[in-house]
């Protein structure tokens, strides 16, 4: 922490030094799924994005409190005030309980951001574990004045708000503008105000999540579960507020509308969004259908997909940019990420092999300069593109070494291949193996299939030393044949799997 952070600011539209309100203390709160599908690349960009901003402020020294909350309640259609609750409709559909199909997706999340490397939150709330909570924020803001009653649902006073406070300080909007953006929303006739936001729902009769409450039988709005799980868990005053650049507005200005009425002030210090992941030139996202899962992805069973790519390139597909900037998917972008990803990879290799000398022509100055620029990196709002590149100039030093170009010291080995290990595994979250850049991502796997080309290839050494050249040639030539690229060094050998 002697290095100055820099995060950027939604709220103030700057880079701004980060100091955490209770250091070494850190709390974040994540805008997390969802649960009524399977998680898509949309789903993927902001995971990775905070899980790499979790992995660097632990990595330097704070204590973090990382919170994801899981929506399966209170998400509406088309984000509106009205219309069918979204886990209830695909319940309705496939005639299962709302939990159950809440349930099946948590589980298939969990299971798609552990093979994309995503280390778990803290603690992951649920909305529909905090009704209590949602309940005596609404209370809050009405006792404060600034929601009303109408017809069992409470609706948020935008413009009461607004007459004090002002809304629209996040996303930059004024209050004429968002009334004039919200002219064609349904359900308006119950508000007094077209910007006005629910709070809370009173049920319809056919609507199955429901709860008791002071006003009605219904469900909070879906604004308020963040608000209120993230003071729960982080206290009425937290760091960092992340999610995607999508949830800019409506949803993170309704957040801090919430906690201004509730509290008086607000709760977030720095607010951080990832920008959107595109699809010929368009967002993707489940209410656009134009979205490809994660599943999906791995299998390669989407008509847009050339073939599978495995988590590790989806990793770092979104790592190759900064996680403000829009990333535009297609198969060409994929394959050059999954190329990167295995020179990486294989330079990682190479360097576990490499033997050192007495006398070492890469010197500790040159290792203790890639070091120091991977920390530059990070140190400027999470800048990930900036240190792969800077790994690539390590894999072409790595590569010199390996071929004998050059020569390195046991100590500036060691030192090296520590900074490798701490920016390519510990803080990009990359995992190396066989199967790393394309197929399986079954670690145990991947470790017996290596041991598997590692045993044919000694006995084509065998072979070789006994000028047995036709059984030599035999493995060489049928693992060539099964995409295997074997090289002789003046080692033994080296081999990698072509794709």
């Amino acid at each position: 922490m002697e290095q100055a952070l820099y995060i950027y600011n939604t709220l103030t539209r700057k880079k701004e030094v980060f100091h955490p309100l209770h250091a070494p203390h850190v709390g974040m709160y994540v805008c997390g799924p969802t649960v009524y599908g399977d998680a898509h690349l949309g789903h993927a960009r902001p995971a990775i994005t905070f899980d790499i901003v979790f992995r660097f402020l632990q990595h330097i020294g704070y204590k973090v409190r990382y919170v994801r909350n899981i929506t399966d309640v209170g998400h509406l259609e088309h984000d509106a005030d009205e219309g069918e609750d979204k886990i209830a409709k695909k319940a309705r559909l496939e005639q299962l309980e709302p939990m159950e199909v809440a349930q099946n997706y948590i589980n298939r999340f969990h299971e798609a951001m552990d093979a994309l490397g995503c280390l778990p939150p803290s603690i992951e709330p649920h909305a529909s574990g905090h009704i209590i909570e949602q309940q005596l924020l609404v209370k809050e803001i009405m006792d404060n004045g600034f929601a009303y009653e109408s017809n069992g649902s409470i609706y948020f006073d935008v413009e009461k708000y607004n007459q004090k406070y002002h809304y629209g300080i996040l996303s930059g909007r004024n209050l004429e503008n968002v009334k004039d953006a919200s002219r064609e929303l349904a359900g308006v006739g119950e508000k007094r105000n077209q910007a006005d936001f629910a709070l809370w729902k009173a049920a319809q009769p056919e609507h199955i999540m429901r709860w008791p409450s002071p006003w009605s039988d219904g469900f909070p709005g879906w604004h308020c579960e963040c608000t209120a799980m993230g003071r729960k868990y982080l206290g009425n005053h937290f760091d960092i507020h992340g999610g995607g650049m999508d949830l800019v507005f409506p949803h993170h200005e309704c957040e801090i509308a919430q906690s201004v009425a509730s509290q008086g002030d607000q709760m977030v210090a720095y607010w951080m969004h990832n920008n959107m992941i595109t699809i010929d030139g368009q967002k993707m996202g489940k209410s656009l259908g134009n979205f490809i899962t994660l599943p999906q992805f791995f299998a390669g069973n989407h008509p847009k997909l050339e073939r599978a790519y495995s988590p590790m390139t989806i990793r770092f597909f979104i790592l190759q940019a900064h996680y403000r900037s829009t990333v535009d998917f297609s198969n060409e972008a994929l394959q050059a990420a999954e190329k990167g990803l295995e020179r990486l990879l294989d330079a990682w290799k190479a360097l576990s092999s490499i033997q050192p000398s007495k006398e070492g022509s890469v010197g500790m100055d040159k290792v203790e300069a890639l070091r120091q620029s991977c920390y530059d990196a990070m140190y400027d709002d999470f800048n990930t593109p900036i240190v792969i590149s800077h790994l690539f100039d390590a894999a072409k030093t790595i590569n010199g070494i390996a071929d004998k170009k050059d020569t390195i010291t046991a100590e500036v080995l060691e030192a090296l291949k520590d900074t490798f290990h701490t920016f390519a595994f510990d803080l990009m979250g990359l995992k190396a193996g066989v199967h790393a850049a394309a197929g399986d991502g079954s670690s145990a796997r991947e470790e017996a299939f290596g041991k598997v080309v590692d045993m044919l290839l000694e006995q084509r050494s065998k072979a070789k030393a006994n000028k047995d050249w036709a059984t030599s040639d035999m493995i060489r030539d049928n693992l060539a044949a099964l995409g295997f690229e074997v090289k002789d060094t003046k080692d033994g050998f080296s081999w990698k799997l072509n794709k």
